[in-house]
Protein backbone atom coordinates (compact mmCIF):
# COMPACT_ATOMS: atom_id res chain seq x y z
CA UNK A 1 0.00 0.00 0.00
CA UNK A 2 2.74 2.66 0.74
CA UNK A 3 4.26 2.25 -2.62
CA UNK A 4 0.88 3.54 -4.41
CA UNK A 5 0.40 6.68 -2.14
CA UNK A 6 4.27 8.28 -2.88
CA UNK A 7 3.63 11.62 -0.93
CA UNK A 8 0.73 14.35 -0.40
CA UNK A 9 0.80 17.31 -2.05
CA UNK A 10 0.13 20.65 0.00
CA UNK A 11 -0.46 23.87 -1.25
CA UNK A 12 -2.60 27.06 -1.44
CA UNK A 13 -5.40 25.42 -3.88
CA UNK A 14 -5.38 22.28 -2.31
CA UNK A 15 -5.92 23.99 1.40
CA UNK A 16 -9.01 26.08 -0.28
CA UNK A 17 -10.45 22.52 -1.72
CA UNK A 18 -9.98 21.24 1.25
CA UNK A 19 -11.59 23.83 3.12
CA UNK A 20 -14.89 23.86 0.75
CA UNK A 21 -15.02 20.54 -0.82
CA UNK A 22 -13.19 18.26 1.77
CA UNK A 23 -10.78 17.51 -0.63
CA UNK A 24 -6.87 16.18 -0.11
CA UNK A 25 -4.60 15.29 -2.71
CA UNK A 26 -1.41 12.94 -3.27
CA UNK A 27 1.61 12.25 -5.35
CA UNK A 28 0.47 8.42 -6.45
CA UNK A 29 2.62 6.04 -8.59
CA UNK A 30 1.76 5.97 -12.54
CA UNK A 31 0.28 2.39 -13.13
CA UNK A 32 -2.25 3.40 -9.83
CA UNK A 33 -6.21 3.18 -10.42
CA UNK A 34 -8.76 5.03 -8.34
CA UNK A 35 -9.55 1.30 -6.39
CA UNK A 36 -6.31 1.06 -5.50
CA UNK A 37 -5.76 4.80 -4.53
CA UNK A 38 -9.37 4.94 -2.34
CA UNK A 39 -8.32 1.85 -0.32
CA UNK A 40 -4.40 3.00 0.57
CA UNK A 41 -5.75 6.33 1.60
CA UNK A 42 -8.72 4.39 3.90
CA UNK A 43 -5.94 1.70 5.19
CA UNK A 44 -3.21 4.31 5.79
CA UNK A 45 -5.17 7.54 7.11
CA UNK A 46 -8.20 5.22 8.41
CA UNK A 47 -11.01 7.27 6.78
CA UNK A 48 -13.60 6.86 4.32
CA UNK A 49 -13.20 7.74 0.71
CA UNK A 50 -16.05 8.83 -1.07
CA UNK A 51 -14.54 9.42 -4.95
CA UNK A 52 -11.35 9.66 -6.28
CA UNK A 53 -9.88 11.79 -9.26
CA UNK A 54 -6.89 11.25 -10.73
CA UNK A 55 -4.94 13.71 -13.43
CA UNK A 56 -1.46 12.45 -15.13
CA UNK A 57 1.06 15.95 -15.48
CA UNK A 58 3.10 15.54 -18.72
CA UNK A 59 7.05 15.86 -18.19
CA UNK A 60 8.27 19.51 -19.18
CA UNK A 61 11.55 20.41 -20.50
CA UNK A 62 13.34 22.68 -18.60
CA UNK A 63 16.47 25.00 -19.65
CA UNK A 64 19.07 26.05 -17.28
CA UNK A 65 21.59 29.01 -18.09
CA UNK A 66 24.81 28.10 -16.52
CA UNK A 67 28.69 29.59 -16.37
CA UNK A 68 29.70 26.72 -18.97
CA UNK A 69 26.36 27.15 -21.12
CA UNK A 70 22.64 26.07 -21.48
CA UNK A 71 21.72 23.02 -19.84
CA UNK A 72 18.77 21.12 -21.58
CA UNK A 73 16.44 18.65 -19.56
CA UNK A 74 13.37 17.06 -18.89
CA UNK A 75 11.02 17.42 -15.56
CA UNK A 76 9.76 14.29 -15.04
CA UNK A 77 5.73 13.33 -15.57
CA UNK A 78 3.62 12.35 -12.29
CA UNK A 79 0.26 11.52 -11.33
CA UNK A 80 -2.22 13.76 -9.23
CA UNK A 81 -4.95 11.70 -7.06
CA UNK A 82 -7.43 14.21 -5.83
CA UNK A 83 -9.98 12.41 -2.88
CA UNK A 84 -12.78 13.39 -1.64
CA UNK A 85 -13.53 12.90 2.04
CA UNK A 86 -16.69 11.33 3.56
CA UNK A 87 -18.58 14.48 5.54
CA UNK A 88 -17.36 14.84 8.79
CA UNK A 89 -13.92 12.84 8.14
CA UNK A 90 -10.41 15.21 7.93
CA UNK A 91 -6.67 13.78 7.32
CA UNK A 92 -3.82 16.16 9.05
CA UNK A 93 -0.69 16.06 7.55
CA UNK A 94 1.22 18.18 10.39
CA UNK A 95 -0.14 16.23 13.22
CA UNK A 96 3.82 14.31 12.88
CA UNK A 97 5.74 16.81 12.50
Amino acid sequence: MSDILIRPLISEKLNNLNQKLNKVGFVVDKDANKIEIKSAVEKMYGVTVKSVDTAVIPGKAKVRYTRKGMTRGMKSSYKKAYVTLAKGETIDFYANV
